[in-house]
């Protein structure tokens, strides 16, 4: 594995309803802070030579208007749900600009979900301009994209199993309420550490900030940032000034160099 240094882009680090959330009237939603606007969590992780991006969400096209991306090499999915996958079909326009097809690396829980809501990118007969996929089937083991090595983590969203990544120093983990021994092993040693929380309350399938507190502080990582926020954890300036010194929020447009 080689570890090179990356950058990493918050693409959205909101929950699945995004904030502000559609018809909501609450402070977190009307608040002018640019760093209270939450699009569908995703991040993008770059190197010198290799352009990643995990999860395309319904704000896929949006996202990469916004940061002018010119190339993607390939798509990393962590799990099926239609807020992690919605916008794979915007990645024709990286087709049709770069003129090769777009590598695809999920299980095969997600595989199946992308070959149920994509299936005309899949067919025998394609029609002129659909998606142009190269999937490629990941399990739990240490994988290469370009210059990257890649570590994948299970964690669990309910009962549903959710793959978070390893890029050297650097661990991402989104949609998980728990995580086994086992699993938590390929974290310790990250210098930075990005996990989901909901908000303060408890939640059936997403760590609350009490219970994301309590995990990355035995876990000892130097550096921690809270995505897939939703409107219920509070303003961000708020929460961010309640935080342990080491611990942030993210929030869209926020860049860390690792």
């Amino acid at each position: 594995m080689t570890y090179p240094p990356l950058k990493i882009t918050f693409l959205g680090s909101g929950t699945s309803s995004g904030v502000p959330m559609i018809a909501c009237s609450c402070e977190v939603c009307t608040s002018p802070n640019k760093k209270d606007k939450r699009l569908r969590p995703s991040i993008m992780v770059e190197s010198a030579t290799t352009t990643i991006v995990v999860d395309t969400t319904p704000d896929f096209r949006y996202q990469m208007l916004r940061e002018n991306v010119k190339n993607v090499d390939a798509i990393l999915f962590t799990h099926p749900h239609k807020d992690h996958i919605a916008g794979l079909d915007d990645v024709r326009a990286f087709n049709f600009f770069n003129k090769r097809k777009m590598n695809v690396y999920a299980n095969s829980l997600t595989e199946e979900a992308l070959k149920r809501e994509f299936g005309y990118a899949f067919s025998d007969k394609k029609y002129p301009g659909v998606p142009d996929l190269e999937l490629n089937t990941i399990t739990l083991e240490p994988f290469s994209i370009g210059d990257m090595g890649i570590v994948p983590i299970q964690v669990w969203h309910l009962k549903m199993p959710v793959l978070g990544f390893r890029f050297g120093k650097f661990t991402y983990v989104t949609d998980a309420n728990r995580i086994d021994d086992d699993e938590l092993k390929k974290i310790k040693g990250s210098e930075v550490f990005v996990v989901n929380v909901l908000r303060k309350q408890s939640h059936v399938s997403h760590f609350s900030l009490g219970e994301a507190i309590d995990l990355v502080q035995r876990l000892k990582i130097p550096t921690v940032y809270f995505t897939h926020i939703s409107h219920q954890l509070g303003l961000h300036h708020t929460i961010e000034a309640e935080l342990p010194e080491n611990i942030h929020l993210a929030y869209d447009g926020l860049v860390l160099n690792v």
